[in-house]
């Protein structure tokens, strides 16, 4: 999940044109993106806005997902897999240093991997628990033994959990991270801009700028202006889609529609009243018009979709049908649970998407009886503290940019959405056992309890506008991983 920012390194989209160089070609980039991180170390915060700013560029892990969500080889150069499936052993890539100029070996791995375990405060090193042992074979070898075969552990390791420390660069994870990537942090401008150098002792191929500015905008108006002005090179998850026509007209500029793994949810906290009620859950469901929301709020960009499982997971199935627009039903089972003319506290994070969504949402459910009262909630600070800590909320939007986080979400009581997960854990165990069709087949199953249980809402599938400069090149199409990876970016 994530929020907003803006400043710093104020003309670093216009001046990087390269006017000292002598050329036309700018040597550095200026991105504006939303969702500023509070610190950044995502081992004890949460949230999407610090790996999308750290993971791939400053730190990498073994292995990552590719634009099209395939996991492919990264630190690592290749893998087997044992025949009872449960240990992996990798081979390393060799002659890759860390940006402090330690070497990268096979004990950087098991340091990172036990590290997850014993110091991580992020509620995703659960997904580290598996892991049994970490034996060092040689600095460019390690097996990982987990305790019960999983499907889900290789591609956790594309997520911040399989990022890769070195012992003599975590002393200040907040303020100066130390990874292989191609970038390191110049500076970090809190609430502002973070400045990424480019090291030019990059194990892999170098990125084709000096550096990038990544640069934090609350308001859409404000990104759109920055960009049309030269002050920014590229938006990334532009949050003012009715503003595309206006780029797609002018051949200065360039419009990539792509597709994320971001839900906008529309989550109902299922352990307080009233949507500790099924019935009172299905009726926000069918009270929903999902396309009239994508077609007012976000001008016809995203796409429908059921619960926290999209087209780029294995497991995905089109669910859909299964909660039609129905005022009708709405109000028949708001009767039934005695729920009639029913107010609820809607919190609604301060950002772009979120207000959007809220007013038509309210509206929606006004018509089947439901007076959902906006409560606005400043993000991240706010709305992390009040509802993702203490869960002290009802009903909320917010964006959630987590790859493949059905399980996250769902399969723990504890998590702010407050999902009793007894039907699905022992499904989605056995899923992450079987074999890869019993785990397409397991998964399929735990998405369609919980949309039986209308544990929350999806209110559409975020796209990935990205619109920037007519020649700069290398942003990634797709943002199904957390990771905005600039590791291509170029100008041509």
């Amino acid at each position: 999940m994530t929020a907003a920012l803006g400043l710093a390194g104020c003309s670093a989209g216009a001046s990087s044109s390269g006017g000292d160089s002598g050329s036309d070609t700018p040597t550095t980039a200026t991105i504006a993106l939303t969702g500023p991180p509070t610190n950044l170390d995502f081992t004890t915060t949460a949230g999407s806005a610090i790996p999308q700013a750290m993971m791939s560029n400053v730190y990498e892990g073994l292995v990552q997902l590719n634009d099209a969500g395939e996991i492919v080889p990264s630190l690592a150069t290749s893998w087997e897999i044992s025949d009872d499936l449960k240990t992996y052993t990798f081979k390393l890539e060799e002659g890759v240093t860390f940006s402090n100029g330690a070497a990268f070996t096979a004990e950087d791995v098991k340091f990172s991997f036990d590290r997850v375990k014993s110091d991580w405060v992020s509620s995703l090193k659960a997904k580290m628990d598996v892991v049994e042992s970490i034996e060092v074979i040689s600095d460019t070898e390690v097996a990982v033994t987990l305790s019960a075969p999983s499907n889900s552990w290789l591609f956790s390791l594309a997520t911040p959990v399989g990022a890769i420390f070195t012992p003599e660069g975590v002393a200040d994870l907040a303020n100066t991270p130390v990874g292989t990537g191609p970038y390191t942090v110049e500076k970090y401008t809190p609430n502002e801009s973070i400045v990424l150098d480019t090291r030019d002792d990059y194990w892999g191929e170098a990125p084709g700028v000096e550096g990038v500015t990544l640069k934090y905008f609350a308001d859409s108006t404000a990104t759109t202006n920055a960009l049309q002005t030269g002050d920014i090179d590229a938006i990334v998850n532009l949050q003012a889609p009715e503003l595309v026509s206006a780029f797609e007209a002018d051949d200065k500029f360039k419009v990539v529609d792509g597709t994320s793994s971001g839900e906008v949810s529309l989550s109902l906290n299922n352990q307080a009243a009233p949507f500790d009620d099924v019935r009172v859950r299905q009726a926000v469901l069918y009270a929903l018009d999902k396309q009239a929301i994508i077609d007012t709020a976000w001008n016809g960009y995203g796409s429908a979709v059921a619960t926290f499982a999209t087209p780029t997971d294995p497991y995905y199935e089109d669910l859909n049908d299964v909660y039609p627009y129905d005022p009708a039903k709405a109000k028949a089972l708001l009767k039934e649970a005695g729920q009639e003319n029913l107010t609820v506290e809607y919190t609604v994070p301060t950002r772009p998407y979120a207000q959007a969504v809220s007013e038509i949402v309210v509206s929606q459910l006004k018509d089947v009886g439901i007076t959902a009262t906006i409560k606005s909630a400043e993000f991240p600070a706010v709305w992390i503290d009040e509802v993702f800590t203490k869960h002290d909320y009802q009903m909320t939007t917010v964006l959630a940019v987590e790859a493949r986080d059905i399980l996250t979400v769902f399969n723990d009581p504890n998590y702010y959405i407050g999902y009793d997960n007894s039907k699905i854990e022992p499904i989605a165990a056995k899923a992450d056992a079987a074999d890869e069709a019993g785990y397409i087949d397991g998964m399929k199953q735990v998405s369609r309890q919980i949309v039986d249980d209308a544990a929350s809402g999806v209110l559409f599938l975020f796209p990935n506008i990205v619109v920037s400069k007519a020649n700069l090149e290398g942003i990634p199409e797709n943002a199904i991983i957390e990771a905005l990876d600039l590791t291509d970016l170029r100008w041509d």
